[in-house]
């Protein structure tokens, strides 16, 4: 089987309101999509969802790497995919999202040519998954509101909660969240690298009286050392890395000097399936668990990411909800999976099972 012609398409997904972070806030996305023709027939597709503060590329400069990269990748097989990321890495450092929609349409052409779901072929664990709900920075009275309308009306039992502007008030949102919420919700925090390691340190010991269970990325994405001094002061709360991981290197890195004790992984920062099963392997060998994270991505690179998560044993949680947000939920792709509250449940149709045609 061989490559014989790769089509860009940008896309733009709106958000039905601003979504408030700790270091932007976010109305939009402007993704790419490709599609990967065969000579066999068999087409498949991905998706790149950049975040210039996160991945360092826009949705021009994805478009400009998949052009660059295209004359390479066509004659090449599609199931030589580990050949395809050597190709894509030779020619280029980073750009996690571009090499992510080349990977993803790798797996699903290889799904579809064996007929097989792609969470099947990356392991088979399950083909279900708990969800969780993320929750923006808001007044916290705004965000405990919100947290309860997620679990009495939208019945999802893990809660994601954004911070890292204010640390007080962050404390304060996890103090009305909880008792808006219940002792049994699932609660996590996530401070995009919005901490120095004092304000971490407080943080982390407050959070506990709350029952928070886990708190994501709270320095900046270089400071390992800060987050092992962290995870060395804070006792009965569990540290996650995000922004810190961008590959199978990062992963070793946090894992050998104890920075972590949860990964979260994100198929546009890695660049996509391939290198997120590295991921999880590396984590997995030091007993770290992963989760899967997601950015503003369609229906498609979610389906991916559900059925990562949906394949490993070791990747015991999901964060992939941003389609939620959207103000077409499908993003004009039938498929993929079906939710019941925040119950995900795959499809077990050839590839990602997605209806898509460009």
């Amino acid at each position: 089987m061989k490559i014989t012609d790769i089509k860009i398409e940008k896309v733009r997904i709106n958000l039905t309101e601003p979504f408030r972070v700790a270091f932007a806030e976010i109305s939009y996305s402007e993704n790419i999509l490709i599609k990967v023709s065969t000579d066999m027939g068999i087409d498949g597709y991905g998706e790149a969802a950049p975040i210039a503060f996160v991945t360092g590329e826009t949705s021009d400069s994805v478009v400009s790497v998949l052009n660059m990269l295209k004359p390479g990748l066509i004659g090449m097989d599609p199931l030589d995919i580990e050949a395809i990321h050597s190709l894509m890495d030779g020619c280029i450092l980073g750009n996690g999202s571009a090499k992510c929609a080349v990977d993803l349409a790798m797996y699903d052409i290889k799904g579809k040519l064996m007929g097989q779901p792609v969470y099947k072929v990356l392991g088979g664990y399950s083909n279900s998954v708990q969800n969780d709900i993320t929750i923006g920075i808001n007044a916290p009275e705004k965000m405990a509101a919100e947290a309860k309308r997620h679990v009495e009306e939208d019945g999802f039992h893990i809660l994601k909660i954004k911070a890292g502007i204010n640390v007080k008030e962050d404390v304060r949102a996890m103090k009305l969240i909880r008792e808006a919420v219940g002792p049994d919700i699932r609660l996590r925090v996530d401070a995009n690298q919005g901490y120095d390691v004092a304000d971490a340190v407080y943080a982390l010991t407050e959070f506990r009286q709350y029952g928070i269970e886990a708190v994501e990325q709270c320095l900046p994405h270089w400071d390992f050392d800060g987050s092992a001094y962290i995870r060395s002061k804070v006792n009965g709360i569990k540290v996650m890395l995000d922004e810190s991981i961008h590959n199978h290197i990062d992963a070793a890195r946090a894992c050998k000097y104890g920075c972590a004790d949860i990964l979260n992984i994100k198929l546009m920062k890695c660049g996509g399936l391939f290198r997120a099963s590295q991921i999880n392997s590396i984590a997995e060998a030091y007993g770290v668990t992963c989760m899967v994270g997601c950015m503003m991505e369609t229906k498609l690179a979610t389906t991916a990411g559900v059925s990562l998560v949906a394949s490993k044993k070791n990747i015991t949680e999901a964060d992939c909800d941003s389609f939620l947000f959207y103000e077409d939920e499908q993003t004009g792709m039938n498929g993929g999976f079906t939710r019941v509250n925040d119950r995900f449940t795959l499809l077990d149709q050839p590839g990602f099972g997605l209806d898509i045609s460009f």
